[in-house]
């Protein structure tokens, strides 16, 4: 069974989970440690997606502005 890639959004409703679990009443005290473990793995993710979706609208602007008389 081939495994989808995880979208942006797919990380972020995941993290968002993670902290309702974190922030709950009932939060498992020993999965505490795999929570934090992957929320920082989803938070990395979504920085890298943020970072390289920037680099590619720049490269665009750039390119734009090439093309574009002054």
């Amino acid at each position: 069974m081939e495994e989808k890639e995880l979208t942006y959004k797919a990380a972020i409703t995941e993290l968002e989970g993670i902290v309702a679990r974190m922030e709950s009443d009932n939060c498992d005290i020993d999965q505490l440690s795999a929570y934090t473990t992957r929320a920082l793995e989803l938070l990395k993710y979504c920085k890298e997606r943020l970072f390289k979706t920037n680099e590619e609208v720049e490269r665009c602007l750039e390119s734009l502005r090439e093309a574009l008389p002054e």
